[in-house]
């Protein structure tokens, strides 16, 4: 009787046991790696604009976003949302190119996408941004002012190429880089009109990364980008050293004629679209 005792207790602790681990819900943190932007508010909700900085800036930005319900408390878990940035100019207005805003993988109140700020903000022309979302059938909006200042390093580039059409290229990877053979992914957009700024498919932004304060040397094992499934433009960045660095660019169009950027030779030091990079 006692040995029985004994295995009773033992299976009853390891019931308990197993029950008190299935009982035991996991947290997810919404904002791991993210600092908050800014607060956008209506009537109804907050929402609230983080990224991995905590500020927008001139260029590519890769932006997060939650809606808490100001009656609850609590943030909306099944909203679909879009968004429209707009940049107010002293003679007209634009948008600039953006994605499509999508649940994150994940997570279970956190939205995103990314906005291309091809100009910066000044004294008299400034960014707003618009939201839409609708919950449950219920359609909702804010809009407010945003803060777009410049960037410290060229990190977007606008120019009319040799068929025409005004493009906007824009660097999204290394956002560190290093001494190595860097993952470089860009964005390539064309402007069908004020408000809509399409990616470009089947392009090749050929790279030639220099050090103009060291003899404008270059580097070897650079591969040039070209469009991947995400639809961005994907290659290999290779940098040599730490320091300052001029990354010229050449547009291709999908028959390889070249729509804007030079061939860096002897007597052409750098190119006309380019980006820069300094770590």
């Amino acid at each position: 009787m006692k040995t029985l005792r004994i295995v009773s207790l033992a299976l009853l602790a390891i019931f308990a046991s197993c029950s008190s681990d299935n009982d035991e819900t996991v947290t997810i943190n919404e904002l791991d790696g993210l600092t908050k932007i800014q607060e956008i508010t209506n009537d109804t909700h907050v929402i609230e604009l983080y990224s991995a900085s905590g500020v927008l800036q001139q260029g590519h930005n890769a932006i997060s976003l939650r809606i808490k319900n100001k009656t609850t408390n609590e943030y909306e878990k099944n909203a679909t949302v879009s968004w429209a940035p707009l940049m107010h100019m002293m003679s007209m207005q634009h948008a600039c190119p953006y994605s499509a805003v999508t649940k994150t993988s994940g997570k279970e109140t956190l939205y995103n996408g990314y906005i291309v700020f091809q100009m910066a903000q000044n004294d008299t022309e400034y960014w707003s941004l618009k939201i839409n979302y609708s919950i449950n059938g219920t359609a909702y909006s804010v809009d407010e002012t945003i803060s777009v200042p410049a960037s410290a390093k060229r990190r977007v580039t606008s120019f009319t190429g040799t068929d025409g059409t005004k493009y906007v290229l824009a660097l999204i990877e290394p956002t560190s880089p290093k001494v190595a053979v860097n993952d470089i992914k860009m964005g390539v957009f064309k402007m069908e009109n004020m408000m809509n700024f399409p990616i470009v498919n089947n392009y090749t932004v050929k790279i030639d990364p220099r050090m103009p304060s060291m003899g404008n040397h270059g580097s070897p094992n650079n591969v040039n980008l070209t469009q991947s499934t995400d639809l961005l433009y994907n290659g290999k960045l290779s940098l040599t050293m730490t320091g300052y660095w001029k990354i010229n660019l050449q547009l291709l169009n999908s028959v390889n004629e070249v729509l804007k950027g030079e061939e860096i030779t002897d007597t052409t030091t750098a190119s006309s679209i380019y980006f820069e990079v300094e770590f």
